[in-house]
């Protein structure tokens, strides 16, 4: 399989979040793509840089002040006399607070949705990379029907249109989709395996009937993003009936899994999409430091083949998935068994 990748993404390298209140290290470092390059490479596979293709793609996702700020917040953030070193909000705009500020601080909450995805001197560097490896991915595939994989960090399915969270900035997965449907893709399927709901992608799409958007993943209840990816959010406007979501509960395994992607799948067939964009998160491992989910490495084969059965062509974009000792087995499993 063609896979992307771009060393630039290993330059965003966040130090801490926090979770339950707690400081912690940041899971999304750069050590995450190194794993899933070493398992690629002993797999035989093909990676290419991707292209730079500037910011157009992305352009056609983000909001342009959105942009703005996230290729200029270092710049203002380095410039406070007392800075720390990376861009953590410490307020953000409540229900009841609805003014945009000027300064960076007040910007950083109101572009930054969580304490998960700190600014650092290099992110805007890697996320360009990062979208570059979507786009290329997507290319490959309208241009020679073959799937490919854009190896991606920081991830992307959390970013909305104009804001970050969950570790994601760009959302590779919503540009790689806008990418084939302006070079003549008439219909196009997203689905998320990740363990976490794809609120950033159901956000981008969710008022369009062009763009089905699918998750499987956590019960939002007790789970990140918590406050979207309910069975009862199906789309508004021209997108009503566009957006599947099939929240699993907590442990939920292989065989359940699987029964829930299958009728997913039947789903997406009855859109009959031209291309489908797969978010592949790996998150939803038994061994994954986020785990929710229980699936195993044969549960990804699974998944995987499941999924090519439906003979889609194919955008594989790598989303969530962290640092455990099968991450790049995982990886490995799923991309075997799609070439099958």
């Amino acid at each position: 399989m063609r896979i992307f990748h771009h060393q630039l993404q290993a330059r965003h390298n966040p130090g801490s979040f926090i979770s339950r209140g707690v400081p912690k290290p940041n899971p999304e470092v750069p050590e995450r793509a190194q794993i899933f390059l070493e398992a690629v490479t002993a797999a035989g596979h093909d990676i290419s840089a991707p292209a730079a293709h500037g910011m157009a793609p992305v352009k056609a996702v983000h909001d342009a002040d959105y942009l703005d700020f996230l290729g200029n917040a270092w710049s203002l953030w380095s410039a406070l006399p007392d800075h720390g070193p990376e861009i953590i909000p410490n307020i953000h705009p409540g229900r009841n607070m609805a003014s945009k500020p000027e300064g960076i601080i007040g910007l950083s909450g109101y572009y930054q949705t969580d304490t998960a995805c700190p600014i650092g001197p290099d992110t805007w560097l890697a996320v360009q990379g990062a979208a570059d490896s979507a786009v290329s991915a997507a290319a490959h595939v309208i241009d020679h029907g073959s799937p490919a994989y854009a190896l991606c960090r920081p991830p992307g399915h959390h970013a909305y249109h104009d804001m970050a969270g969950g570790f994601c900035f760009l959302n590779n997965s919503a540009i790689a989709a806008q990418y084939c449907r302006e070079r003549g893709a008439g219909r196009v399927a997203i689905l998320d395996v990740d363990v976490h709901h794809g609120n950033g992608t159901q956000g981008i799409f969710y008022e369009r009937s062009d763009v089905f958007t699918v998750s499987l993943h956590g019960d939002p209840n007790h789970f990140y993003p918590f406050f979207t990816g309910y069975a009862g959010e199906t789309g508004r406007g021209a997108g009503d009936g566009f957006n599947l979501n099939l929240p699993q509960s907590f442990g939920t395994g292989d065989d359940v899994f699987l029964t829930a992607l299958d009728g997913a799948l039947d789903q997406i067939a009855a859109f009959n999409p031209d291309i489908l964009v797969l978010a592949l998160g790996l998150d939803a491992s038994e061994a994954d430091p986020l785990a929710f989910l229980a699936i195993t490495t044969d549960g990804f084969k699974r998944i995987s083949e499941c999924i090519r059965r439906r003979n889609w062509p194919t955008v594989l974009v790598q989303e969530g998935g962290y640092i455990a000792a099968q991450l790049g087995t995982n990886l490995a499993a799923f991309l075997a068994a799609y070439e099958t």
